[in-house]
């Protein structure tokens, strides 16, 4: 008789986050089963969850998956059962495939996305391309880890491949779900930081996670704020706000980048002399592959960068669906297995 395990699954798009029992599933050749211990809940979860892009339903959502491996399918090498092991946003890296040569991580041919292209994280078990494993360090929990294969590697990867010495100014806007580890990648990067956000009550917060300075936008236009500093070479948006990112362009120094890891629906104004004068610009950044999220846990362990997460059972996983997507989680929400 075949072995049964819990799995929350999205039946069709815009259907609600449903607990079931389905099968183990058995690897196949270049796979292997993860026996998942926990998984971060991700506004990127959405696009599963109400169809924002072409899915095979039923669907189990969770790309910020860790676990360790419990079988491997035929051909496995570099891998074996019991290593502790995380799959995140992977997809677009293969370089065989238009899509891919782009970075183009929805629609590349040849590597598939988690949690969109197979069923994710949100299950006691999953089945995973070898090709989409990430290392974990010893020592290092899953509960933490989980959010670092989503937005702890969109921030340090998007960091470390910016033009910044250290000692540079590097502001990061929104002190979120993002912020919280952008504020810590950037410090223990050697940057001096900046945190933005609304209210003297996040300045203590803004110094705990390693804020050098922090700005409040209560407190008059955060650009001159940031040209009185001297100018910053990187200010890092967190927020979906394409006004918010126009307002900020204002801030940035000499050879500075805007850089966008938030979407926002709208143009985002710009006075291109600014950008012709200053050689500026604007730069957007996704997350990255497997290597880039290694080296993203490497880093963490490393130099004590860690996520700060609220914690709920698979069987609540709606509930804690709705706090991520309400905005009432402060920072992080992640689903605990084992």
């Amino acid at each position: 008789m075949a072995r049964k395990m819990k799995a929350v699954q999205v039946r069709q798009a815009g259907g609600p986050l449903e607990l079931i029992e389905r099968d183990i599933p058995e690897p196949g050749p270049g796979q292997v089963r993860l026996a998942v211990e926990a998984c971060g809940v991700c506004h990127s979860d959405s696009l599963t969850k109400e169809g924002g892009m072409p899915i095979q339903y039923p669907r189990v959502p969770g790309h910020e998956v860790v676990g360790r491996i419990d079988r491997v399918g035929a051909g496995v090498t570099a891998w074996k059962e019991g290593q502790h092991v995380g799959v995140g946003w992977h997809g677009g890296h293969c370089g065989q495939c238009a899509a891919c040569r782009v970075g183009d991580f929805i629609t590349c041919e040849f590597e598939q996305v988690c949690g969109i292209s197979y069923d994710g994280g949100y299950a006691e078990y999953m089945i995973a391309p070898q090709e989409a494993l990430a290392r974990v360090p010893d020592g290092m929990n899953s509960q933490d880890v989980a959010p670092l294969l989503c937005a702890g590697v969109t921030t340090f990867n998007s960091l470390r491949n910016m033009d910044v010495r250290p000692g540079d100014l590097v502001a990061v806007q929104g002190i979120g779900g993002l912020g919280h580890l952008a504020i810590q990648f950037s410090r223990k990067l050697g940057y001096r930081t900046v945190a933005i956000s609304r209210g003297a009550d996040k300045r203590p917060l803004a110094l705990e996670l390693g804020a050098h300075e922090y700005v409040d936008t209560e407190q008059g236009p955060v650009a001159k704020a940031l040209q009185k500093l001297g100018g910053a070479r990187v200010i890092m948006m967190t927020a979906s706000s394409s006004r918010l990112a126009g307002e900020l362009i204002g801030g940035l120094g000499r050879n500075g980048t805007l850089l966008l890891l938030g979407a926002g629906a709208e143009p985002i104004p710009i006075q291109s002399p600014r950008l012709i004068m200053k050689r500026q610009r604007v730069q957007g950044w996704p997350s990255g592959n497997p290597q880039d999220s290694q080296d993203t846990l490497a880093f963490s362990a490393l130099s004590g960068v860690r996520s700060r997460n609220e914690v709920f059972p698979l069987d609540r996983a709606a509930d804690a669906y709705e706090r991520m997507m309400s905005n009432h989680a402060r920072f992080r929400v992640v689903l605990k297995m084992r």
